[in-house]
């Protein structure tokens, strides 16, 4: 059986969203086993850092300004892949934001955004890539969904709603190359918990407290899941005993779960946060900051608890 790094070494991967968080955890790893990497994003100054770093870890990097939600993008940023690489073996979709807040509390604006990014932009890198896979004759889509594509969490609804879409997607997807006997032709869809990365800092935020959650992951733990996930495909990867715990406790008691999971979110989110003015995040706009693997939202959420029990004595 091939090592990881074997198979891993000259292979050629799109990653969207390369420019912090999962996408530049994922990059960063490619790169130490050898692997040519595309980082696709819309902050071209990051993404000229990352390729530094992975020049220096090994491998071979390409920079495409990329906004995911743009099918133009999309259809240049494979051309620039193929042209420099010949192939893609396997197309990412990590890019992804989000909106925090009740409901009616959230411009419809920024609600489009998240669709656009998150729904229909996992829909373009899929068709892109997949026409060039059919092709080719092989290849893997690996789609970064979220547990909430299984598990619908209170006050963030269009998140919830996309990334279920996500999880709709990879599932016909997959029917599709079984009925045209394609079996070398992979579609995964990743599902993590939530991980501290600098989404919270970059998400649309109405709640009126810091974006939160509880028991946030490593985000190397997902970096690692995606790149197992792309050498070794399943159609779907929980990442983690958190996910694979709520997946499967949904599916067994959906009712019970999606209760436990709005509580738990309410308490978090509405009832302790420290409070925090509105702001649409980097939906429209990208930010000069969080550019890192690592969000620092441990930490910071531990800072504001005792903050909080110094203050309330509880």
């Amino acid at each position: 059986m091939q090592s990881e790094r074997q198979w891993l070494v000259g292979r050629t991967y799109v990653v969207t969203g390369a420019s912090s968080g999962f996408g530049r955890g994922v990059a960063l790893k490619l790169a130490s086993q050898g692997s040519n990497v595309i980082l696709a994003a819309r902050r071209t100054d990051v993404l000229k850092q990352v390729a530094a770093e992975v020049r220096a870890a090994g491998g071979t990097p390409l920079v495409v300004t990329t906004d995911v939600s743009r099918s133009d993008d999309i259809d240049r940023l494979a051309k620039a892949a193929v042209e420099r690489f010949g192939r893609i073996d396997v197309w990412i979709n990590n890019a992804g934001v989000g909106a925090i807040g009740r409901f009616e509390d959230v411009p419809l604006r920024d609600y489009d955004r998240v669709i656009d990014v998150n729904l229909k932009g996992v829909i373009y890198g899929s068709h892109t890539a997949m026409r060039l896979f059919r092709q080719q004759g092989y290849g893997t889509i690996v789609n970064i969904s979220s547990v909430e594509g299984e598990v619908p969490l209170a006050y963030q609804a269009i998140y919830s709603a996309s990334k279920h879409a996500v999880n709709g997607l990879g599932a016909a997807l997959n029917q599709e190359l079984r009925l045209n006997n394609q079996p070398d032709i992979k579609v995964v869809t990743v599902m993590p918990w939530a991980a501290d990365t600098p989404f919270f800092q970059h998400v649309a935020n109405y709640s009126g407290g810091t974006p939160r959650m509880i028991l946030l992951d490593d985000p190397q733990t997902v970096v690692d899941t995606i790149v197992w996930a792309s050498i070794h495909p399943t159609k779907e990867v929980a990442v983690g005993w958190k996910a694979q715990g709520a997946v499967t406790a949904h599916r067994l008691f959906p009712a019970l779960t999606e209760r436990i999971a709005g509580d738990v979110s309410h308490r978090v989110q509405i009832e302790t946060a420290p409070p925090a003015p509105p702001t649409s995040g980097t939906l429209h706009q990208p930010m000069r900051s969080g550019t890192t693997v690592d969000g620092g939202v441990r930490e910071r959420m531990r800072r504001e608890d005792q903050q909080r029990r110094e203050r309330y004595g509880s």
